[in-house]
């Protein structure tokens, strides 16, 4: 087969993760793999080496810019037409939501077999403008017509997209995201200090950091030498260092930065507790990655996080915003350690069953091929 992967921007983040581990699985199965992007920057880290690595051929698209741009976008819609024109691929598969509008647009006018879209997280949310919303809500609607099949990473996702009648003509099929399960195996080093959470996201509003900063106090005074990390960069970075030097807990949150994806494990080994406050969310690999490196986790309930994060099962859920529920949960988990190594031990069975990227991969060649099957009888 003949693919062609379109995604906005290869930042660090999980549908990047997604979409480089689907690229280097089928190029080592021998198909011509295509991958095009829009321009990296920002402080939230790349993956390009890692996409240079996969086996396929990178293209940057300059025109394929996150904001709304009316000029560009209609630019970018005309160079991936080019772009489709000359590679002739049997399947494209977009990732993101800008580079899935303009994507999907392209590959249906140039009348490819198989267009899919996966939707990794959901590009409208309730914390919008109500006039933002809508706009995202009726552009995934027409471009929902302009492909042959999503793939949503949780069934919540399913669930939202139906609720604002956003219906491709083939339906969807739930994929989960897939993880190397096997670059967090690693053993946990004997702990006796004072205990450890940490937050692994990009540092975005959106993320819950300054949730955490707000209920660090209380967890400060019931555990006398409690550390915060945040591991991840972002636009935010000013703002939380302020919030930081303000609250006077300079050397008691620490901000990391980022962390070279192979030595994340290495970090997660001596955290306690993984903490995801969350306002939006897809599926979160992080939590995934947490669980194996043998970290509690305790997440908002929000999203596609409670495939990951089951309350009472691998991990606790709280109510999205509420203070002293997430507050209460870390408690909980630092007070009952093997209660909490009960919730690992079962999130790790969860996982290695659910979310191996071999089992990801497979499920999508498949469904390429039925589609392509499919597109004979159109």
């Amino acid at each position: 087969m003949r693919i062609l992967h379109i995604i906005t921007r290869l930042i660090l983040g999980g549908a990047q993760q997604n979409t480089v581990m689907s690229c280097a699985a089928q190029s080592k199965a021998g198909h011509e793999v295509t991958l095009a992007y829009g321009p990296i920057y920002g402080p939230e880290g790349s993956l390009l080496d890692e996409a240079r690595a996969s086996g396929a051929e990178l293209v940057e698209v300059p025109e394929l810019v996150r904001a709304v741009h009316p000029w560009k976008d209609w630019r970018c819609c005309a160079a991936l037409r080019r772009l489709i024109r000359e590679i002739e691929p049997d399947v494209v598969h977009t990732h993101s939501s800008k580079a899935g509008i303009l994507g999907r647009a392209a590959a249906w006018k140039e009348r490819v077999p198989a267009v899919v879209h996966t939707v990794h997280g959901l590009p409208f949310h309730d914390r919008q403008p109500r006039i933002v919303h809508a706009l995202y809500v009726r552009l995934e609607r027409w471009a929902a017509r302009r492909c042959h099949h999503l793939i949503a990473i949780t069934p919540e996702m399913v669930d939202a997209f139906e609720a604002e009648r956003i219906r491709p003509p083939g339906g969807f099929t739930v994929i989960p995201s897939g993880v190397d399960l096997s670059r967090f195996e690693i053993a946990r080093p004997g702990r006796d200090g004072p205990p450890v959470i940490a937050n692994l996201a990009r540092l975005d509003p959106l993320k819950g950091h300054d949730d955490l900063l707000d209920i660090f106090p209380r967890l400060a005074e019931r555990f006398p030498g409690i550390t915060m990390l945040f591991i991840g960069d972002g636009w935010r970075r000013a703002h939380l260092e302020a919030r930081i030097r303000d609250m006077s807990l300079t050397g008691r949150v620490k901000l990391l930065g980022l962390v070279p994806h192979d030595e994340v494990a290495q970090v997660l080994a001596g955290v306690d507790v993984k903490v995801l406050p969350s306002y939006q969310e897809g599926q979160s690999r992080t939590l995934i990655e947490a669980l194996m490196c043998g970290c509690g986790i305790v997440a908002y309930d929000v999203g596609g996080i409670p495939s990951v994060c089951i309350d009472g099962v691998t991990g606790k859920l709280t109510p999205v915003g509420n203070a002293q529920a997430l507050a209460d949960a870390i408690v909980w988990m630092l007070e009952h350690p093997r209660e909490r190594e009960r919730l690992v031990q079962a999130g790790q069975a969860h996982v290695r069953d659910r979310f191996d990227v071999r089992k990801m991969t497979d499920q999508i060649e498949a469904l390429y091929r039925r589609l392509l099957q499919d597109s004979t009888k159109r």
